[in-house]
């Protein structure tokens, strides 16, 4: 079964972050999807073909990792935003473990708009560690390198230059600013309690 490109044009109109801007990001997260789709198919060729030992199959999946990660980390990134944003529900367990972790929510933002600034392009993400339970704000450099193996991502923000530059130039902090008041911190009730309900 193919992967399916996510409609998000609700977004359109969204403050701070112009049409053009999302269109064209848009139009990037579809190639993820698709380059996903055509890497499934060419390894699954390959391996009907017997080649799956060759350098050519190899190099194949090795890329896979960066198309698919590019596809569902812009679900995420996209997924958390709405316009006119929603503010975090300070009577949610995902609020309290934020505060407990972090020591204030404010903590964690400016810890998060921290991990945002660093040069260079990639994501910050805010992790949870379900093993160990607890919240961790992360850099990926790349697409397919940098993840936290077994944590789930709560928050994406896309700091590659596409995702600011048309609109910003080189102000990233202007950038990190629409994208916050853009979040949308709505948390699904039975998923607050399974992942923070106990922690």
């Amino acid at each position: 079964m193919a992967y399916e490109a996510r409609n998000f044009e609700h977004l359109l109109g969204i403050e701070g972050l112009s049409d053009k801007l999302l269109k064209n990001h848009f139009t990037l997260y579809q190639g993820y999807v698709t380059n996903t789709n055509k890497l499934i198919d060419e390894l699954g060729k390959l391996e009907k073909e017997g080649k799956a030992g060759t350098p050519e199959y190899a190099e194949l999946r090795r890329r896979f990792g960066w198309e698919w990660n590019g596809m569902r980390l812009h679900e995420y990134y996209f997924g958390k935003m709405t316009r006119g944003g929603k503010e975090i529900d300070k009577n949610t367990n995902l609020y309290r473990k934020i505060v407990k972790d972090f020591g204030s929510y404010e903590n964690w933002e400016k810890d998060f708009k921290a991990t945002g600034m660093m040069r260079g392009i990639g994501w910050a993400v805010l992790y949870y560690d379900i093993t160990a339970g607890r919240l961790l704000n992360v850099w990926i450099n790349e697409h397919d390198g940098g993840h936290l193996s077994g944590a789930s991502p709560i928050l994406i923000m896309d700091v590659f230059e596409h995702a600011f530059m048309i609109d910003y130039g080189t102000k990233r902090a202007d950038y990190i600013e629409a994208f916050f008041k853009a979040i949308d911190w709505t948390i699904d009730p039975e998923l607050d309690s399974a992942l923070f309900g106990g922690k």
